[in-house]
């Protein structure tokens, strides 16, 4: 038996955001097809310089990715979603958390989200619903330390 659903897209996302979306789509579907380390390589190098994400920023490049993409929009997207949502912070000069993990109630899945202010962002779910095993902070700069 299947489940009828629709996806939801998010209104209201600006023009000019959605093109930055699309911006960023490609590079965020590239960075998909790689294995995690290197995800989490490039990550790491592309946050430099950052200042962290607010909830707010985070949520508007969550926006702009699901409205610019259906593939993004959709239960499998998740990947680029969060990405292609870490990359447009970036450009805004911001970095989120990005993460990826698994669900912990059963059934068992992996998930791969965006952080901001210590929760996730857009994934209307308890702080404590997914446990990470890769994640990407917004590195301190150094006159933060």
């Amino acid at each position: 038996m299947t489940t009828p659903s629709a996806l939801q897209r998010p209104t209201g996302v600006p023009l000019v955001r959605r093109l930055a979306a699309r911006l960023v789509l490609l590079p965020a579907i590239a960075l998909a097809l790689l294995p995690p380390r290197r995800i989490r390589a490039v990550l790491g190098v592309l946050r430099r310089g950052a200042a962290p994400a607010t909830a707010a920023q985070t949520q508007n490049a969550r926006d702009a990715m699901c409205a610019a993409s259906l593939r993004c929009a959709g239960p499998k997207g998740c990947l680029p979603r969060s990405l292609g949502a870490a990359l447009l912070c970036r450009l805004g000069g911001t970095w989120p958390t990005w993460c990826t993990g698994v669900r912990i109630v059963p059934p068992f899945t992996a998930h791969a989200w965006v952080e901001a202010e210590g929760r996730p962002v857009g994934e209307g779910v308890p702080e404590d619903y997914f446990a990470r095993l890769v994640a990407v902070h917004p590195r301190p700069r150094p006159t933060d330390r």
